[in-house]
């Protein structure tokens, strides 16, 4: 939570030599921006800690909603509440004139599983979700940078609007993909967004594209042991399917991933099921391949069906483009981050990580490394993200920030109890800091802004068409229920 001195400043911006120049020397005005929201830090703990306890699944984070849309509008900023017809949806703006730059929020939680902010495993009973992804740490920060923006926009009087995007449901839901679909970003210049971590960066990481669906088999109930001829399962068509699937991961693209979870299979072994679903994954680096893909996994599906005696219907429950990565705007983000630096642990913190680091096995980041920011690269990240539909809808770039001990993978216990807690606090503080200051440059720096729409042009295509991998499909508002 420190602010560098400006020679370190300088330093680190001399090094970022393909960064593209600041308009003017802003290290004053970075001072007082970065003191002004670790003045806040408080707050931005306890929005995050409230959305953490809260843990609200996707379309269902009502709570965790109107948290954000009450300290929003209490700040001045004008809400549109259920937009793209989901009621947890929402933006809200403030400013006038000028560029408009879009700060992404999201704030859903992971089913199946739990745990509370300790640095050893312990669920907590009673609850069935967590922020193992950090979302909470995601709008906390967010917002943080919404709030410090807009001071800063009526501070120096410079045109521009910000505008925050609450995003529910981007674990499998695809909120974001709704609202580019319903034209809610076809006005926006830049969208700023960033993720909880286990480390500091701002390199310029694609996506891989997706899309799932629920299977759903139909057959015929009969008494698995007196009249078994009579029967046809439901489930028997799953595990045909299954197999088929399986078999067909050596025939696929080897950056293509395929996973499924069965939800339901039966209750009793002596009652054969009428009914049965799974849940499947399909992901590819391009939007084609997950198509071409897929069109094999339903064929799959249809010959499941049909040699089981069972019927099958599918539902598409999300998809996802991959990001389209704007290294005019990345390198940008990294000198910022830079600027705001890594993590500083308090001996309390250090003695919660030492303990947690025990439960880590070869991690990829050690400890220490919270406080250090990684070289810029360009790579391609194996995770999905509906941030990948907006990116083709407006330049778009984000961050990661050690939000947890290093050496933690996302969707665990241990994500989930940093989140929590003030590692995964300070983490979104330091998000905080970050966008505010790309938002800044972005308002204050033309040249940057015509080399970041000029990269977004060439990336997408002269003919390029949004396609979205969900179809013509309404939100699925209640996929968590």
């Amino acid at each position: 939570m420190k602010f560098l001195p400006s020679a370190i400043t300088t330093l680190c911006l001399s090094l970022a030599l393909s960064a593209p120049a600041l308009a003017h020397d802003k290290d004053a005005d970075h001072a007082d921006v970065l003191d002004q929201i670790d003045r806040r830090y408080e707050q931005t703990a306890d929005i995050a800690r409230k959305i953490w306890e809260w843990s609200e699944v996707g379309y269902q984070e009502e709570k965790s909603s109107g948290l954000l849309k009450d300290t929003l509008k209490a700040a001045g900023f004008d809400i549109k509440e259920g937009v793209a017809e989901i009621p947890t949806a929402f933006m809200a703006e403030y400013g006038a004139g000028g560029p408009i730059i879009a700060i992404l929020a999201e704030y859903d939680a992971l089913p199946g599983i739990n745990q509370d902010a300790l640095a050893e495993r312990s669920p907590i009973e009673g609850k069935d979700a967590a922020h193992a992804c950090g979302h909470n740490l995601f709008a906390a920060g967010s917002l943080g940078a919404a709030l410090a923006i807009k001071d800063w926009l009526e501070s120096s009087n410079t045109p521009g609007r910000v505008r925050v995007y609450g995003t529910p449901a981007e674990e499998g839901g695809s909120g974001k993909v709704y609202m580019v679909r319903a034209g809610l970003f076809d006005d926006v210049d830049f969208a700023l967004h960033w993720h909880a971590d286990d480390e500091n960066s701002a390199a310029a990481r694609t996506t891989l594209a997706n899309r799932s669906a629920k299977f759903r088999f139909h057959g015929v109930s009969a008494h698995a042991a007196g009249a078994p001829e009579k029967a046809r399962s439901a489930l028997d068509g799953v595990e045909a399917f299954n197999f088929m699937v399986n078999m067909m991961r050596e025939h696929v693209p080897q950056q293509s991933r395929i996973h499924y979870v069965i939800t339901k299979g039966g209750i009793a072994p002596n009652v054969v099921p009428d009914f049965a679903e799974v849940f499947y994954y399909v992901r590819h680096p391009q939007a084609d391949g997950v198509d071409e893909i897929w069109a094999r996994v339903e064929e799959a599906a249809r010959g499941a069906a049909q040699g089981t005696g069972t019927k099958v219907e599918w539902e598409v429950i999300h998809g996802n483009n991959p990001l389209l990565v704007n290294e005019t705007m990345a390198k940008m983000m990294d000198a910022k981050l830079r600027i705001v630096g890594g993590v500083e642990y308090t001996p309390a913190e250090k003695k919660f990580a030492q303990k947690m680091a025990k439960s880590f096995d070869k991690p990829k980041f050690k400890l220490g490394s919270e406080a250090e920011i990684q070289p810029y690269s360009r790579s391609l990240g194996y995770g999905s993200t509906d941030v990948g539909d907006v990116s083709y809808a407006t330049p778009t770039v984000g961050l990661r920030t050690a939000t947890w001990v290093p050496g933690t993978s996302a969707h665990s216990w241990q994500s989930s109890a940093a989140s929590g807690m003030s590692i995964g606090f300070k983490g979104a503080n330091n998000a905080a800091k970050t966008l505010t200051l790309a938002a800044i440059e972005l308002y204050t720096n033309p040249e940057l802004r015509e080399k970041a729409t000029a990269e977004f042009h060439e990336a997408r295509g002269k003919n390029y068409k949004y396609k979205s991998l969900l179809g013509d499909r309404e939100p699925p508002l209640d996929y968590r229920k």
